[in-house]
């Protein structure tokens, strides 16, 4: 299997100033790798692009069913949400109905990720206000946490905690799917506060591809429930103009999505039963679209107008404080495929 580099180049002036290099795989429901950039075992913590595994438990053990769980509430439980006014109203929502507040989210507090709704909080009142821990891009996946704890009768104390059932069970969910045990995976903190899990690449991809493929195999199975919010309310696992919403719904659902921090990125492909794993080595978020973008559309799994409508994050222009086009974010790669 050939490894040539791949590569994200930022240009100015026509000169290139800086360069991200990439690795990614793409593996079939079969198991088999079909097509990859650089390093396709490269071990990576997956970050909130493990959300929609973190989401499985919800649905399998009965808790999304027992506090009714609409569409939208269980995709902003496989969320990074961008803090925007319906997002926090869902978050809410949710722990209301289980029977939580705010103060019992663990995730700590930051600004909204959408402009507009951080500069609100800003110039609220005369003084403004702090952003609070439903702001936090993870308060979903916080709250689907509590209910599950909620649901499994368990104190929720201390539910992010690595030691907690809830965490205990999301551990053996992602072992199980991987093919490995809880005991045996790389482990550390996350930004929100629960544990992260790291293991190579094309394993990420296969978990993905194996998701889909059983989601699509049965309508009912909780692969197909967390899939389907995902693709059918994408607005709920990222918000306004962010690249993992647009992917969804610029493809009307066949693709989902989903962004983690340090730039790592998974796919599944609902048609081909495909799931992709990617990760921008040096952890530097502006190189995700190129990146994304240019593999998806070398492997053929974007039509011409998707491609069309999703341009301007192949092909990035660098500006200035002056508004002015001063460079571009390309990618300068060719995917390595066993075709």
């Amino acid at each position: 299997m050939s490894r040539s580099e791949a590569v994200i180049e930022v240009t100015r002036g026509g000169r290139i100033e800086s360069r991200h290099r990439v690795s990614a795989a793409a593996v079939d429901s079969q198991g088999r790798l079909r097509a990859w950039l650089g390093d396709p075992e490269l071990v990576t913590f997956l970050r909130s692009a493990a959300k929609p595994l973190q989401a499985l438990p919800l649905v399998a053990d009965g808790a999304a069913d027992a506090y009714e769980l609409t569409e939208a509430e269980l995709a902003v439980c496989c969320a990074s949400h961008s803090g925007e006014p319906r997002h926090i109203a869902t978050v809410k929502g949710i722990l209301a109905r289980i029977g939580c507040n705010e103060s019992d989210l663990a995730c700590g507090p930051h600004a909204p990720f959408y402009p507009p709704a951080a500069e609100a909080l800003r110039t609220e009142g005369r003084e403004g206000r702090e952003p609070g821990r439903l702001h936090n891009n993870c308060s979903g996946k916080h709250a689907g946490m509590l209910a599950w704890s909620r649901h499994a009768g368990v104190d929720v104390t201390g539910y992010h905690q690595a030691h907690h059932p809830v965490q205990m069970r999301i551990c053996r969910e992602i072992a199980d799917r991987a093919g490995s045990r809880c005991e045996e995976l790389i482990s550390g903190v996350d930004g929100c506060g629960v544990p992260s899990f790291a293991l190579p690449l094309n394993v990420v991809a296969t978990v993905f591809a194996d998701m889909v493929a059983r989601a699509e195999n049965d309508p009912s199975s909780p692969e197909a429930r967390v899939l389907g919010a995902m693709t059918s309310e994408p607005y709920y696992v990222a918000g306004t103009d962010r690249l993992t919403t647009r992917l969804m719904q610029t493809t009307g659902g066949r693709l989902m999505a989903k962004f983690g921090a340090e730039a790592v990125y998974c796919l599944a492909d609902r048609r081909r039963r495909w799931g992709i794993a990617l990760k921008v080595e040096d952890g530097n978020a502006r190189a995700i679209g190129p990146a994304v973008i240019e593999f998806l559309d070398q492997l053929g799994l974007l039509s011409s107008g998707e491609l069309e409508a999703l341009a301007d994050r192949q092909v990035v222009t660098v500006t200035n404080t002056r508004d002015e086009d001063v460079g571009v974010i390309r990618p300068e790669f060719r995917v390595e495929s066993t075709d």
